[in-house]
């Protein structure tokens, strides 16, 4: 497996690698060794989550303001674009995102350590959308910032991928403004 830090310390797309032929292909999605040398986090999943979403659908950005999770990320089936957003307030990259497309052909994963809100689209006809969590999930500490932002800014690649307008649920469509979301300090 390789890591790749990103424009945010902690969050890391990572690769694993793929032993294939005619037949196939092997791959290691998680070693807790791997992970933590090429990381540096120590993580203790408790949790895994399976969503399976059409076309055209965002989730996000979503956290716990209590029971902060860690997340690793990964599609099974078709595309997604993935994004985490520092929303640490001592942090030197507070309000700032990174994004990556994960695909079940690319096979990257996304970490998205505890403090950070997290989201993403689906790119093709459908995608089944695999995390793990390193704390449980707990809706009354649940959050959303808006997906759209504009003091963040996320570049979602909705129209390169002819999508019209975002399909949301009614609670990201509530979503909050970073400004007035509570968020960590």
């Amino acid at each position: 497996m390789q890591a790749f830090p990103t424009a945010i310390d902690g969050v890391f797309v990572l690769e694993p690698r793929l032993f294939g032929d005619a037949r196939g292909f092997f791959a290691e999605s998680y070693n807790r060794r791997t992970f933590e040398q090429l990381t540096g986090a120590r993580a203790d999943f408790v949790q895994d989550n399976h969503s399976r979403s059409a076309r055209g659908v965002l989730r996000g950005l979503h956290y716990q303001i209590r029971q902060p999770q860690g997340k690793l990320v990964r599609v099974a089936r078709g595309a997604v674009f993935d994004v985490a957003v520092d929303i640490r307030r001592s942090s030197p990259t507070f309000g700032q995102w990174v994004g990556a497309e994960l695909t079940e052909d690319n096979h990257r994963q996304l970490w998205v350590p505890a403090g950070l809100a997290h989201g993403f689209v689906v790119l093709s006809d459908s995608a089944d959308f695999l995390y793990k969590t390193t704390d449980y999930y707990a809706p009354e500490h649940e959050r959303c910032i808006a997906w759209d932002d504009p003091a963040i800014g996320i570049r979602w690649p909705l129209a390169a991928h002819g999508i019209e307008a975002p399909l949301l649920s009614a609670k990201d469509r509530a979503g909050l403004p970073l400004a007035q979301a509570e968020i960590f300090d």
